[in-house]
């Protein structure tokens, strides 16, 4: 077999002769078509799960970690029927599809991450989204923005899913190579989580859903690669999606799980029925034999790699008691939807093609699943680290015109407002949703409790460059933080990274940084990792991508309708900073914006004020009349977003002897948050930040924010013009 055959697949010569060892012959070209695709960087982690071993993926409230369609948090212990309420959830990314075909990369990206989720046998309840593109300046990051926001708002509103948080970003690194990370929450008690597992030999190997065609072939091995002007010429691996069928297929699966008809059940994505049915065995250690005659096909003329290979949406594979198949059939039927009985579990271990007698290939699952080569590259600091973290600051420090900068810095598309984006997409439908999307967290009520859960997905991507393994860290704490701020205990993540080529040196090392930093925050604020997704080679042209580890969170909290949001509430209330301000204007939104460089040192991060600041989020919430983290642009903007969304003016006045104007107003120090309280629960409030830092800055009120610092006045703006501001700034960039 000639050098070009196996690297057509995405193989390279070390792994084609591992392949030689492994099965102690060559393999044909359907066999060598599998191989390529779960080895792919996509399917295996072959790059990134020696450094993935490092996560915490255990704790008091997991019940699923790593390793199934979706990781499992104990919510409720005080569930009744069906054990205890659990959330299943998962982000994965779409970047390469989405830059191909934005509208249908976004929109299958979406339709993937909720199979997932019902595939553990839970109703999913909310969709979030973190997407990211080179700056507006350019027209096609501007049309890959509206197809994305299209596409996931289409898919999540059809399918009846309320999207109710994400967060938006530019970045002249995204340009060729958008992020699209998608997340998905659902709903399931204990008892009913489905697992997949190809177990019981005998037991029948059911497709149900669509049928399959020629979309979407190969599409985990182009995942896999670094995109180029090229490209264009790819679209055939981008999926087509149908929310309406999957909608049925959602509804007809859950149906046939909370009737107990189902032994294991696996969502269709990356790699089509190769990873699902490999998956399925390698797991319960077993062996599944397919035979492709009776695949459900809607395109004539399917070769068995393509049939194999396809990524065809909103299909499932399901391992059922031969008893049952009838009855899932029926079922699938009453819902318009095909379900065909396409082989069985056997004891062989092999994962084995067949069309009617031939064998058409016949591998060990575990050669395709465990016995992917695990690599773990070389890496080196790559040489802009030092000399960009000892850049001189001082242009910004000391830049005077504070309400020219104001308004200019949140009208900025990073800043603005977001309800371009989120204006697109239904929030309430489903009627659980407490708190919308525009603040730091979402709430959903849970059934049957007062209980609720919050929801976050966060990642400074300038920060993760500049420091990777502080800017990881972060990325873990601002999501906790603000959950935090809703009055909700952060419990566990999932995750989405996204860096560039792991082969060169100095990406591998942003990527082992990052996830060093991720790991000391997540053990530190005890929020375990119950799996996620990687997604190396995003690359444009040979360029990186920032390194962008997205986590998502999810925590709970006691009683929903006690949740803290955002907004100044009443005229009068005190308002305070809680947590230190220091003079840390690196990385900051100010500094990029004066000089268009992303440099300077990323603000430290102390695990032990930023779980105090949590701690006193938590339990003070009932006190409180908002809370607002302190984030990108420091206190100013967060006192202008909670001024902008309460309609509320402030006047404000204090002293810091030892910082400028704009280090007091723009600095990104961390662990800090904006609350307002009223008067009559600020004794109790102070009470409990006695062993605090914090800072009295004024009070809610008027139709101005006026701020005097040092005793020179900074800010006196009607609340109308920056909160127009602030609300036209993205609209007006596009």
């Amino acid at each position: 077999m000639t050098d070009n055959v196996f690297s057509a697949h995405g193989l390279t010569e070390e792994e084609y002769t591992r392949i030689l060892g492994l099965i102690d012959r060559a393999p044909n070209y359907l066999e060598l078509a599998l191989f390529g695709v779960m080895w792919s960087e996509h399917c295996s982690y072959k790059n990134s799960k020696a450094q993935l071993r490092k996560f915490p993926t255990s704790g008091e409230n997991i019940v699923q970690g790593p390793g199934e369609n979706a990781g499992v948090v104990r919510l409720d212990r005080g569930a009744t029927v069906g054990g205890d309420l659990c959330a299943a959830f998962k982000m994965e990314s779409h970047n390469h599809p989405s830059a191909i075909e934005p509208y249908q990369g976004a929109a299958t990206g979406v339709g993937g991450i909720i199979r997932d989720i019902f595939a553990m046998g839970a109703r999913p309840v909310a969709l979030l989204d973190s997407i990211r593109f080179g700056t507006l300046s350019s027209s096609r990051n501007a049309e890959l923005l509206r197809g994305v926001v299209k596409g996931v708002g289409d898919y999540g509103n059809c399918m009846g899913i309320p999207t109710v948080g994400g967060e938006t970003v530019f970045h002249d690194s995204y340009s060729g190579n958008p992020l699209v990370n998608a997340m998905c929450v659902g709903l399931v008690h204990e008892a009913h989580i489905f697992k997949g597992r190809a177990s019981g030999v005998g037991n029948v190997v059911m497709l149900v859903g669509a049928r399959t065609g020629r979309d979407g072939i190969k599409g985990a091995s182009f995942a896999s690669e670094e995109l180029s002007d090229s490209d264009p010429d790819k679209r055939p691996n981008v999926q087509v999606g149908d929310p309406f069928m999957e909608k049925l297929l959602l509804e007809a699966s859950l149906e046939v799980l909370e009737a107990d008809l189902v032994v294991g059940i696996q969502d269709l994505g990356a790699a089509g029925l190769t990873s699902s049915g490999a998956e399925m065995a390698g797991r319960a250690g077993s062996g599944v034999c397919i035979d492709i005659d009776k695949i459900p096909l809607r395109e004539t003329g399917m070769e068995p790699w393509e049939i194999m290979l396809s990524e065809s949406q909103e299909r499932m594979l399901m391992v059922v008691e031969p008893s049952k198949v009838d009855h899932i059939a029926a079922v699938f039927e009453k819902w318009d939807l095909a379900a065909s009985a396409i082989g069985e579990v056997t004891g062989d271990g092999n994962f084995t093609i067949k069309r009617g007698a031939e064998i058409l290939a016949s591998i060990p699952a575990k050669f395709l699943t465990d016995d992917a080569p695990v690599n773990v590259r070389p890496y080196s600091e790559p040489e802009y680290f030092r000399k960009l973290s000892n850049a001189d600051l001082s242009i910004t420090r000391n830049s005077n015109d504070i309400p020219a900068l104001l308004l200019r810095l949140i009208a900025t598309p990073n800043i603005a407002s977001k309800r371009f984006v989120y204006r697109q997409y239904d929030s309430t439908v489903g009627v659980r949703t407490v708190v919308r999307p525009g603040g730091d967290a979402a709430v959903m009520r849970l059934p049957g409790t007062e209980k609720g859960m919050a929801l976050s997905v966060d990642c400074n991507a300038r920060y993760v460059y500049l420091n990777p393994r502080r800017g990881g860290a972060i990325a873990v704490a601002e999501a906790a933080r603000n959950v935090a701020c809703t009055g909700a205990r952060p419990l566990a993540i999932t995750n989405c990274l996204n860096f560039g080529n792991p082969e060169k040196p100095e990406i591998y090392w942003q990527f082992v940084q990052a996830t060093d930093g991720m790991a000391e925050a997540c053990e530190a604020f005890n929020t375990p990792v119950t799996g996620g997704n990687v997604s190396f080679y995003n690359e444009y042209d040979g360029v990186a991508i920032y390194p962008t580890p997205t986590i998502g969170m999810v925590g709970v909290i006691d009683d929903v309708a006690k949740a803290v949001t955002i907004g100044f509430k009443h005229q009068g209330d005190a308002v305070l900073l809680v947590g230190e301000t220091l003079d840390e204007l690196g990385a900051s939104e100010l500094h990029y914006m004066l000089t268009g460089r992303d440099e300077g040192a990323v603000p430290r991060l102390d695990f032990a004020a930023e779980k105090a600041l949590h701690s006193f989020l938590i339990n003070t919430a009932p006190l409180l009349a908002s809370a607002h983290d302190c984030s990108d642009g420091g206190v100013i903007v967060t006192i202008v977003e909670s001024a902008a969304v309460g309609g509320l003016g402030v006047s404000l006045k204090w002293r810091w002897e030892n910082l400028s104007p704009a280090a007091a107003l723009f600095s990104e120090s961390q662990s800090r948050a904006v609350i307002s309280v009223e008067q009559k629960n600020l004794p109790a409030v102070l009470d409990a930040l006695s062993a605090l830092p914090y800072t009295m800055l004024g009070t809610v009120g008027g139709d101005r924010v006026s701020i005097e610092y040092n005793g020179a006045a900074l800010v006196n703006c009607p609340l109308s013009d920056l909160t127009n501001a602030w609300r036209s700034g993205l609209e007006a960039a596009l």
